[in-house]
């Protein structure tokens, strides 16, 4: 009798929560009963407070259960989990759960399904198809079909990966570099992580076409040193890669090489910024460059450089398997295709959802998060990370797409969704960007080096009631000065949180603050 195959995810999420126990002590109590089952170690489904959640293969499909203890291992088995029987944990079907069927799951339609590293499992769930296709291709077609597609990058800044590739394509340089930027800094986000620990051969064949498109032979993953699981998964990855054809000399024996390494990064929240990702990975301190010249003409070692983060990346081969109709055919207005949003923060269930742009806040975080952890209503909900906008109430209909946000003053960014409830004090969350500028600043340019660290001074004579409207007053020019002056997106976007908090909620700043004004 073959054996019954049970997943157990090795996602940084399911482990914190004690995957590698259960995983332990189910492989222990079905040697000691005679049961036999083969234990998948797949990435992670993305439902964050069922972790771990354990699946099971029947004839009907796969069946979950979870969140499994270690302890709750033995009644499970007793209770028929290798058969998917009833259990208190059991949430029958994986793929009917609500959570996973109203999405739509396109990047990461094997988020869960495969083994991160069997490479024959990947092959089976339409791996390397687009690497194919594009092979057959010429550079400027793989170039059209990705512009086509209506791609953007996911990353923050949103500009269309087509125009960046077409740029370091017709760029003449003796060598071509592809480097993705894996350095995911945001609170709130871990699509980047899931991505690299769960399907990393998707990342690599994206890499390998986007070196297709634009003559690149060598690509480099910045990975921020704070996960190590991510790093050890994927250099694996590239290894197993390389050693079938993948990467290497003689890609898929065309001919045509590509290289790739990781490199680590060393916690600097700047390095996200692509300059000073490329800055690092040359070995030199992590300073934003001065633009022009563009990475794309003058990036890695001065030389033309493709720079997208892991998720435009990872949305490549499918552009490429299926076609840039395809792909557009989701979302709306230029905001094309799907991102997957990250619920974070307190909200009941946090976890990942990848849906076409157009839906709305208010679907996310009720819908899809089941509203706050705490049971108190919600406050403010920052979207775009660390410095993002707080969208109050007023705008959580407004839907998700990267014009209509910017036309609020927000930005979708990475789409990292962090949800506080009305027990948040807006003022102090507002000064912590601030700080968070100042600590994470590489310090090149006055306004936001200097602009970081008299916002917190402001923003403390705020707090204490000090000459409030005309302290207020100055923040907002302070925040202007940032916002236009800054050389990178670090203190231009800081103002962000500080006049969304400031706007919508003027009472967390005291009775005398002025009425709201547009961010």
């Amino acid at each position: 009798m073959s054996p019954v195959k049970v997943f157990v995810p090795r996602d940084t999420a399911a482990l914190a929560a004690g995957a590698d126990e259960v995983a332990a002590a189910l492989r222990a109590e079905c040697e000691r009963r005679g049961l036999a089952v083969e234990i998948v170690r797949n990435g992670s489904r993305g439902l964050f407070w069922l972790e771990p959640l354990v699946e099971v293969l029947t004839p009907a499909g796969r069946v979950a259960y979870g969140p499994v203890a270690e302890e709750d291992v033995a009644g499970l088995l007793d209770a028929g989990l290798l058969q998917g029987g009833a259990h208190a944990l059991g949430h029958g079907l994986t793929e009917a759960m609500p959570y996973l069927a109203r999405q739509e799951r396109l990047t990461f339609a094997r988020m869960g399904v495969t083994d991160p590293l069997s490479l024959q499992d990947y092959a089976a769930h339409g791996g390397w198809d687009g690497l194919r296709r594009a092979l057959a291709l010429d550079a400027a077609a793989i170039v059209q079909e990705v512009l086509d597609a209506g791609l953007r990058g996911r990353g923050g800044a949103a500009f269309p990966a087509g125009i960046k590739w077409r740029t370091v394509l017709q760029a003449e340089a003796a060598q071509k570099y592809v480097v993705c930027n894996a350095d995911e800094g945001d609170s709130g986000t871990f699509s980047d992580r899931m991505t690299l620990e769960g399907d990393p051969y998707m990342l690599i064949e994206g890499m390998a076409i986007a070196a297709l498109a634009v003559g690149a032979s060598r690509g480099y993953i910045y990975i921020r040193s704070e996960y190590p699981q991510a790093v050890a998964t994927m250099g694996e990855a590239i290894a197993r890669a390389t050693q079938a054809g993948f990467l290497g000399d003689n890609l898929l024996g065309s001919g045509r090489a590509f290289h790739l390494e990781l490199r680590k990064a060393a916690g600097a929240y700047v390095c996200g910024e692509e300059t000073a990702m490329l800055e690092s990975i040359e070995g030199k301190r992590g300073i934003v460059r001065s633009k022009p010249p563009l990475p794309a003409i003058q990036g890695l070692f001065g030389m033309p450089t493709v720079i997208n983060n892991v998720i435009t990346l990872a949305s490549v081969p499918l552009i490429l398997a299926r076609g840039a109709g395809f792909y557009r055919d989701y979302g709306l207005g230029r905001s094309r295709g799907t991102l997957p949003f990250q619920l974070a923060g307190n909200v009941k269930h946090g976890g990942l959802v990848e849906k076409a742009f157009g839906l709305t806040l208010r679907e996310l975080i009720f819908d899809f998060g089941g509203g706050t952890r705490s049971g108190r209503p919600v406050k403010a909900v920052q979207v775009g990370g660390p410095l993002g906008a707080y969208v109050p109430e007023s705008q959580w209909d407004v839907p998700l797409d990267y014009e209509a946000y910017a036309a609020l003053g927000a930005v979708v960014g990475h789409g990292g969704i962090v949800v506080h409830d009305d027990t948040a004090d807006m003022a102090r969350l507002a000064r912590y960007a601030m700080e968070f500028c100042a600590l994470e600043s590489c310090g090149k340019c006055t306004p936001c080096r200097i602009g970081s660290t008299r916002g917190v001074e402001v923003m403390d004579r705020i707090a204490t009631g000090h000459n409030r409207p005309q302290q207020i007053h100055l923040l907002r020019e302070l925040c202007d000065t940032m916002l236009h002056g800054s050389l990178c997106a670090m203190g231009g976007m800081t103002p962000y949180p500080v006049l969304s908090a400031l706007n919508h909620y003027p009472e967390d700043f005291g009775a005398q603050a002025p009425a709201r004004q547009a961010a």
